[in-house]
């Protein structure tokens, strides 16, 4: 039989071959590292039999997919670790979750943590047995009878649940039995490391009416220093907590009075007007002009929009003269009732508009997460009115763009393409063209992307950017979206070259995303200590003494004239004290000012990342800090 592969090529294989076979076919390695198979788009077994036809993708734990089921089964393992020790304790579910696993469980025992090495050491004795994973269907009054016996009755009411003629899989593992639809990997050897990581307590099918149960969460990984390497990530990311942080360094907060809108200190709002400044500067020189829209515009603007149905509960209503209004929860609209405001010639095009545009969505309160999911939030957005035949080179203007934004921050990023989404509008024809369209820029300005099916915008394709930040976490910040369906629902339109009226086509885009979580993220991946052009206070000047209180000053004068922000610390404090103050608030520069310095019209230099530089000559300082600001390093 014939199998195809994602790369295109084919594989012969014998009748009855299994993803297993196909791997030790391409390479004894990738047999060593498979997990899983994805057959025709859904995973499966490694060990399921293949069929003529097949598209085969041999799944990893470096796939999403393959990781799941690494976890998945690991999860089974925490499950069977929990029922030796604690005998009685019956089994609810235990999915693969992002980065590991849970198990929920209701125990006579009340779990606590000095249960937890308990359970890992028992995790590991079954691991070290081995065992394989069976898949074993059963008719549903079987299965109905088996977890009866076992008195497992979550299990009983899961199948119960299950559509009558639906086959019940189970699988074995040893001597261990759950109710699993899988996939699952080969053996439990496999599961090189584990860690279970926290307990909490959680209501039987997300229903507070039900009986609380007790959820035992977990990580696993193929490799001891794969896990290693994730916890030290772990603990890295507490030290970097934007929240934590923000509060620190004096640049944000949050009120019960308004929970989800954050509040912007002096400090923060330094840094975050150095960011609009450098989007603008960039924008400016990309030949965007600035716009700002509607905050409130009518209930019918956003059925036009298609807003209302597909996205009206996350938004904001009110009324004004009797009549329903909603908040912008996007810019777009604002932006095309503008761009209808005037006849537009074929030479007019492209319009290139940037707005920093404040919209507000409705998030759950459980959602909510510092500055990274906020209701109100700034998009520095951009959208791009163009015809047809200039669709390729303007996507390729915003990419390049795009580039120029991360560049300075040190970000790297990588690039996934959305497809059409179940819930969208439009016909399929024009879904296809701006599918192939941005396609076509990808591959023009050679950037490495990948399909993520389904996930479109509703009313077009999108581009997605997720930055990779200093510890290996990754982001999803930009975007960029061509758009045929709101050109056709506002009936925008330019004159062409003969005469006659044509339809635009529009460009939604957004490079740094949300401002505001845009800064959540620099917060974490400098851990606080910003670049000297970004850092709320650039220098701070350390007298030693009273005596050079007005030499500190000068210094401070001199440096604002300059155009760096510049603090004194006039406290009668110690000078050790002082220094490790402004270690704290990481600020780039510090220069200690004692008798001697004053004398020469010197600085003794300290910077937070290098520490003591010795004495340098003042004037000479300033030049080399007004030069790295301006060069934004």
């Amino acid at each position: 039989m014939r199998i195809q592969l994602p790369d295109g090529h084919h594989r012969d294989l014998d009748e009855g071959a299994t993803g297993l076979d196909l791997a030790k076919g391409i390479s004894n390695g990738l047999a060593k590292k498979a997990l899983a198979v994805k057959v025709n788009g859904a995973v499966a077994d490694l060990e399921a039999p293949l069929h003529d036809g097949d598209a085969v993708e041999v799944l990893t734990f470096d796939q999403a997919e393959g990781a799941d089921a690494f976890h998945h089964t690991s999860s089974h393992v925490l499950a069977q670790a929990v029922q030796n020790l604690y005998p009685g304790t019956k089994l609810a579910i235990g999915p693969a979750i992002e980065n590991g696993f849970y198990y929920d469980v209701d125990s006579d025992h009340q779990f606590t943590p000095d249960d937890i090495s308990k359970i890992e050491d028992e995790m590991r004795r079954i691991i070290k047995k081995n065992a394989k994973l069976v898949k074993k269907v059963l008719p549903r009054d079987e299965a109905i009878a088996l977890f009866e016996e076992k008195n497992e009755p979550y299990k009983v009411e899961l199948i119960q649940d299950l559509p009558e003629d639906e086959p019940i899989s189970l699988y074995e593992m040893g001597d261990f039995v759950d109710l699993c639809a899988g996939p699952h990997i080969p053996r439990t050897g496999l599961i090189k490391a584990i860690k279970v990581m926290n307990l909490a307590g959680a209501y039987w099918r997300g229903d507070e009416n039900n009986k609380m149960l007790q959820r035992i969460y977990g990580t696993s990984f193929p490799k001891q220093e794969d896990l290693d390497a994730y916890l030290f990530q772990l603990e890295e990311a507490k030290r970097r907590d934007h929240r934590r942080l923000g509060k620190e360094l004096d640049l944000f907060s949050f009120v019960d009075e308004a929970p989800g809108f954050p509040i912007f200190h002096a400090k923060g709002m330094i840094l975050r007007n150095q960011l609009e400044k450098f989007w603008r500067e960039l924008h400016e020189a990309d030949g965007y002009g600035e716009i700002r829209t509607p905050l409130i515009m009518n209930r019918a603007l956003w059925e036009r929009s298609g807003h209302w149905d597909h996205y009206k509960d996350n938004m904001y209503f009110t009324e004004i003269d009797e009549e329903p209004y909603a908040i912008k929860p996007m810019n777009c609209p604002g932006s095309i009732l503008l761009y209808n405001e005037s006849m537009h010639s074929y030479r007019d095009l492209p319009i290139r508009w940037g707005e920093l545009g404040l919209v507000h969505r409705h998030e759950l309160s459980g959602a909510l997460h510092g500055l990274m999911r906020v209701r109100a939030f700034t998009q520095d957005d951009g959208h791009i009115f163009m015809r047809e035949d200039q669709i390729e080179e303007e996507l390729i203007g915003v990419m390049r763009l795009v580039s120029n934004i991360y560049k300075p921050f040190g970000f790297e990023y990588s690039v996934e393409l959305s497809t059409r989404p179940e819930d969208s509008m439009g016909s399929e024809e024009l879904w296809e063209q701006a599918t192939e369209g941005l396609k076509n820029a990808l591959e023009k300005v050679g950037v490495d992307y990948k399909i993520n099916p389904g996930d479109g915008a509703f009313y077009g394709p999108k581009i997605d950017y997720h930055l990779k930040d200093s510890i290996g976490r990754t982001w999803q910040c930009g975007t960029i979206q061509l758009d045929f369906q709101l050109p056709e629902k506002f009936d925008m339109t330019y004159i062409g070259e003969d005469g006659e009226k044509h339809r635009p086509v529009m460009v939604h885009r957004a490079i740094m995303g949300s401002l505001e979580r845009f800064i959540g993220i620099l917060v974490e991946h400098y851990a606080g200590a910003f670049p000297t052009w970004l850092a709320p206070v650039q220098v701070r000047v350390l007298p030693i003494t009273d005596d050079q209180a007005t030499y500190a000053d000068e210094i401070r004068e001199k440096m604002h004239q300059a155009g760096i922000r510049c603090e004194v610390d006039h406290r009668n404090e110690k000078i050790g004290y002082k220094i490790r103050e402004a270690t704290v608030q990481k600020i780039p520069y510090m220069l200690v000012v004692g008798a001697k310095e004053a004398a020469d019209g010197k600085v003794s230099l300290r910077t937070y990342h290098d520490g003591d530089k010795g004495t340098v000559a003042l004037d000479g300082l300033i030049n080399d800090i007004v030069e790295e600001v301006k060069e934004r390093r």
